[in-house]
């Protein structure tokens, strides 16, 4: 059986051994998985992955040392595969909520534990997030493109079994009616959805009577079910709505149907057809039978399709959200911000790639409104205990200021204002320590967090600007950790 916590690189555990022979092994890391930037200018991305990570984490060390021994071999590295088939994660991990919405440079998810035994997590935990995420987050813009149902389609053009799976659930989170992957639909109790193939109708015979066949039939097998006929297999407006509306006239079905039931248009003028469909279904007294669209569809299309005011009741969207097709890679990184209790960080020529240090906590600031409920107001990301942290904590009046612009500031007046904590505890001493939230609960959860942004934050193309800021405390460590090293590097160049 795959086994996915060894879905890794290899200069992970080559650099392990490094940390066992010179005695780091047991030193304390704290590593923080987050993100730089949303693809798509976004402002904002939707987490997905946690449980498949914590899942992830419970299976190390359950190898025998000959696995270990067909990429580490060599006597050199007996005593260090001895450990490796042993070494189980004995360390604390705590991550956002799946559904939750998260910026850039906020930990996502925050490892703390024995140093190779944090390390080795890197590409696995990526690997499942990365993924995860990218889908999430795709799914998400398509979905706020419309108010009506979207279902996820897009399991042939996933990249892969598991991305199919596992890029499904992400895209149910984050706003996805439902899924046509039956697998994901079993793992995770959510049901599957379908309709049938242009095959399905062919099959009866390439003719006007064979449509009308593989229609009548269909209804005949699957009644009381939702029923979506497929009507554009030969001509949709000349045989395909007319052979529809044929079939259910005969089979009794009609408004006063108990389930759904409609047709599917999966190719030409959608806009056009869906009006016209609609026009010739209401004629006909079949005022409930819903229009489903397919074909290649995405946000800008169906952005599209709803400002020409299409007769669209659900959309079917596949490759682009399964595979987020217009940015395949997204960008958590995983970096190490504490060892041995003192912070570091990675300075680089590029400042975007600049980190924060230290262990850290995001609090979420909420302001209410009588005419507009509770409104997500800003993040403010805190060394744990800081000063910062212990006011909000305590409910006290406080002032965060932009990183990058400190004139930029807001005050949050005590009683003006509530509080949740982003990241949770999920694993202590390498015990899982949280229930598993069903898939229902993980996509409700996502509506419901994303009701309390504003709309202009929730907006596809340039959406307004949210606070996202650090604490001073921690602002102040990140410069004085720059600072000092700027210093010692001035100081070894004049030495060469």
């Amino acid at each position: 059986m795959l086994n996915i916590a060894y879905c890794s690189d290899k200069y992970q555990y080559t650099m392990g051994k490094s940390f066992y022979d010179c005695g780091k092994k047991d030193e304390v890391a704290i590593f923080n998985m987050f993100y730089r930037k949303a693809p798509e200018n976004n402002n904002w991305a939707v987490v997905s992955g946690t449980d498949e990570v914590i899942e992830m984490i419970e299976n190390l060390g359950n190898m025998d040392s000959s696995f270990f021994e067909k990429f580490l071999p060599g006597e050199e590295y007996a005593e260090f595969r001895g450990y490796l088939s042993a070494m189980k994660f004995t360390g604390n991990v705590y991550a956002m909520r799946e559904g939750e919405i998260a910026f850039p440079s906020e930990p996502i998810i925050i490892v703390e534990a024995p140093l190779i035994e944090a390390q080795v997590l890197e590409t696995p935990m990526l690997c499942i997030m990365n993924h995860q995420m990218a889908v999430a987050t795709k799914a998400s813009r398509v979905c706020r493109a419309t108010d009506r149902p979207v279902s996820e389609f897009g399991s042939r053009r996933a990249h892969g079994p598991w991305a199919a799976t596992y890029g499904a659930k992400a895209a149910i989170i984050a706003g996805c009616s439902n899924t046509s992957n039956i697998l994901t639909g079993v793992m995770f109790d959510y049901g599957s959805t379908g309709t049938m193939a242009h095959s399905y109708v062919t099959s009866f015979g390439c003719s006007v009577n064979g449509e009308f066949e593989a229609f009548d039939t269909y209804i005949k097998t699957h009644k009381g079910e939702p029923l979506i006929l497929l009507i554009d297999t030969y001509d949709t407006l000349k045989c395909g709505i007319l052979n529809a509306m044929r079939a259910y006239r005969e089979n009794g079905i009609d408004d006063s149907y108990s389930n759904v039931y409609g047709i599917r248009l999966d190719s030409g003028d959608l806009a056009y057809l869906s009006a016209e469909c609609r026009k010739t279904l209401d004629e006909n007294g079949f005022t409930d039978c819903k229009i489903f669209a397919t074909n290649s569809l995405d946000e800008y299309l169906i952005t599209d399709l709803e400002r020409q005011g299409a007769k669209i009741d659900s959309y079917g969207v596949g490759d682009a959200i399964a595979t987020s097709k217009a940015n395949p890679c997204f960008g958590n990184v995983y970096k190490l911000v504490q060892i041995g209790g003192e912070a570091v960080l990675k300075r680089s020529e590029d400042k975007v790639k600049l980190i924060n240090p230290g262990f850290q906590i995001t609090y979420r600031i909420t302001k209410n409104y009588p005419d507009k409920g509770d409104v997500f107001k800003a993040d403010v990301t805190c060394l744990r205990g800081d000063g910062l942290s212990v006011k909000i904590e305590n409910g006290d009046t406080f002032t965060i200021c932009d990183e990058y612009d400190r004139y930029k500031y807001k005050t949050f007046e005590a009683g003006s204002y509530s509080v949740h904590q982003l990241q949770h505890q999920v694993m202590k001493d390498g015990v899982r320590c949280v229930p598993q939230h069903s898939l229902s609960e993980k996509k409700a959860y996502y509506d419901d967090t994303l009701k309390h942004f504003s709309p202009s934050e929730r907006r596809l193309i340039n959406p307004h600007y949210y606070k996202v800021d650090i604490s001073d405390d921690l602002y102040n460590m990140k410069m004085s950790i720059i600072n000092r090293l700027v210093s010692d590097i001035n100081n070894f160049s004049k030495e060469k």
